[in-house]
């Protein structure tokens, strides 16, 4: 439905009207405005190792740059499978220790098994971008402002959309990479790099596919809650306030005055595929909440002549529903491990792998 209370019926008029509307209204109430993709986005190889992992893959160490004069490159980290016929599918998500720290058994990238099973992995720290604190003085934050402007203003862009953004970034580099293939771009993260997932897949159709690894509140799980152990908008925002922009808070008592949820989110995405990953300890994160989100977007998806999603019940724990909008839930916390991965890749090469 339109903001004006128009039915959208056709698929024409979700592409021409209410997209780009849903579009501005996330922006205008929650995540902030973000810039248009600056006309100097470059790369440079500073390193290349054409036999890691023991000849398995080859590894780059890209430095990107962007933007006004003086703001901080995005340092990528790619690795790419040696063994393949042509330009390889890829992984993309940002981390959290930063990139000399991915090879350790805590990372959140399983090199190896995604390496194994045919995919490419690229990732920065999304502290190259901004890092995560309320002071907004540091990362590319300080490069986008209007010049005069002292303080963030209302509708200024959040963390969220400043990490999403500098994923957007990283594409422009990837799209160039003849070792990567352009049209198999799939974009994963945990926790609030999920959300980030989430957001740069609604406003950048070069992603394939999307997996907001338990994103919870403010990604993957509904404002409107039904679940009493879930996070809310109020505890994220007084926890986060510098995550998404400062109207968000205003709706801290009042979601019901949200004009959207986020459905309407993944809805941006269709009719691209969507998993939703979950553990059944993690109730922060609102699971069943996410199973709605996906059950409420399945109609924007039908619309456009996408499958959506396959079943109408929460599916038994560990079993994974690789519909167009999937979903998978597993005992377990609040966690990122190669099982997930497994998950991972079994959706992927279900949606992304050319059938023969």
């Amino acid at each position: 439905m339109m903001f004006d209370g128009r039915r959208v019926t056709t698929k024409e008029q979700w592409e021409r009207e209410r997209r780009p509307e849903l579009q501005i209204l996330f922006q205008h109430y929650m995540y902030g405005y973000m810039p248009p993709a600056p006309s100097n986005v470059g790369g440079a190889v500073d390193r290349i190792d054409l036999q890691f992992m023991g000849g398995k893959a080859t590894r780059k160490e890209v430095r990107i740059s962007l933007g006004p004069p003086g703001t901080p490159p995005i340092n990528l980290l790619l690795v790419v499978p040696n063994n393949r016929a042509g330009p390889s599918l890829v992984f993309l998500g940002l981390n959290f220790r930063g990139n000399d720290s991915v090879y350790t058994l805590y990372s959140e990238f399983p090199f190896e098994l995604i390496v194994d099973r045919g995919y490419a992995v690229a990732t920065a720290a999304y502290g190259d971008i901004f890092p995560d604190r309320p002071d907004f003085s540091g990362g590319i934050f300080p490069f986008f402002r209007r010049q005069g402007q002292t303080d963030r203003e209302p509708h200024d862009w959040g963390a969220i959309a400043m990490w999403a953004w500098g994923l957007q970034r990283i594409i422009d580099y990837l799209v160039t990479d003849r070792d990567i293939d352009p049209a198999r771009i799939a974009v994963t993260g945990h926790s609030r790099l999920g959300k980030t997932a989430l957001l740069a897949a609604a406003y950048d159709e070069r992603i394939s596919l999307v997996i907001p690894h338990q994103a919870g509140t403010g990604g993957s799980a509904p404002s409107r809650k039904k679940n009493p152990r879930a996070e809310t908008v109020k505890q994220i925002n007084d926890r986060f306030p510098h995550w998404f922009n400062k109207v968000f808070a205003r709706f801290n008592d009042a979601v019901d005055r949200l004009p959207f949820d986020q459905h309407a989110l993944v809805a941006l995405v269709a009719p691209r595929p969507v998993l939703f990953t979950n553990g059944v300890q993690d109730q922060w994160a609102d699971p069943a909440g996410q199973f709605e989100v996906l059950r409420a977007a399945d109609p924007v998806y039908r619309l456009l002549g996408s499958e959506g999603l396959s079943t109408t019940d929460v599916p038994p724990v560990g079993r994974l529903v690789d519909s167009a909008l999937g979903y998978y839930i597993r005992e377990g916390g609040h966690q990122v491990d190669q099982a997930y991965w497994k998950v991972f890749l079994d959706f992927a090469d279900r949606h992304l792998r050319r059938r023969r």
